[in-house]
């Protein structure tokens, strides 16, 4: 099979469904996350695979339930003098979307519901080993090459919720994307968190761009976004970098 453009209009279409977290369409990323200039001697090294499907199930005749999982390989070198080299897996991350089919008189589209954190860690410098839950949504506003939203949700852990070791996390993430015509897309997200029970912000800003291309009849896309930290812990990395691979699944309707 060789690899090429997709059609320009499919390309632009899922190029823009892309840009929409509760978007009608299935997609299977693989987000490679690398970031450095940090630990003891600003030379530690934070890597992280997240593979995170999203599949939309259609529930109503105007709902559709858009379920999102995060689930982290994750990397640490010359992090922790105590643990120079440490691999694993990080907490499971599910969301589930409740969403009407079609925005709003006024365009928004929204999505709203539970999210739950599963203790798949390996290792306490990965994320505490807790369950936990708490609300999530997103919204948007898709005018014409412009996409504007936000995506948040707070985890709570069953157990510890404010000591050391147990979660009380906010995540908010405001995103941003022009779509370029031909598949091409330019964009830029913060991921900002914030740990009530350590009182710290971390905040990477990422911007880059993204291409819907096709392998043979297999549409995908690759984005490839650079990161710099707005906020930090100390030690925390200073800049990264985000290359992500995505598998599309179009369902057929819009």
């Amino acid at each position: 099979m060789a690899a090429g453009d997709a059609s320009a209009d499919d390309a632009d279409q899922l190029a823009q469904q892309l840009s929409n977290p509760v978007a009608n369409l299935i997609s299977v990323p693989f987000q490679f996350n690398a970031a450095f200039g940090g630990g003891p001697d600003d030379d530690g090294q934070w890597y992280t695979l997240n593979i995170q499907p999203v599949i939309p199930i259609s529930i109503a005749p105007d709902w559709n339930l858009i379920v999102r999982t995060i689930v982290p390989i994750m990397g640490r070198e010359d992090v922790s003098p105590i643990n120079p080299s440490e691999w694993g897996f990080g907490n499971t991350l599910q969301s589930f979307f409740f969403s009407p089919k079609a925005p709003t008189a006024g365009g928004l589209i929204w999505g709203v519901g539970p999210a739950f954190n599963y203790p798949t860690t390996t290792d306490p410098l990965f994320g505490p080993s807790e369950w936990g839950a708490g609300p999530t949504a997103v919204a948007l506003l898709q005018r014409g090459k412009l996409t504007t939203g936000v995506l948040a949700n707070q985890i709570w852990s069953f157990e510890k919720t404010d000591e050391p070791g147990g979660i009380n996390a906010t995540f908010i993430q405001p995103f941003v994307s022009v779509a370029l015509g031909k598949g091409w897309t330019a964009n830029a997200n913060i991921q900002a968190s914030y740990d009530w029970i350590g009182e710290q912000w971390t905040a990477p800003l990422n911007a880059g761009f993204s291409k819907v291309f096709s392998i043979g009849t297999q549409p995908m896309s690759f984005a490839l976004n650079g990161t710099y930290f707005l906020a930090r812990p100390d030690g925390g990395p200073r800049w990264g970098v985000q290359p992500t691979l995505t598998f599309l699944f179009p369902t057929g309707k819009k």
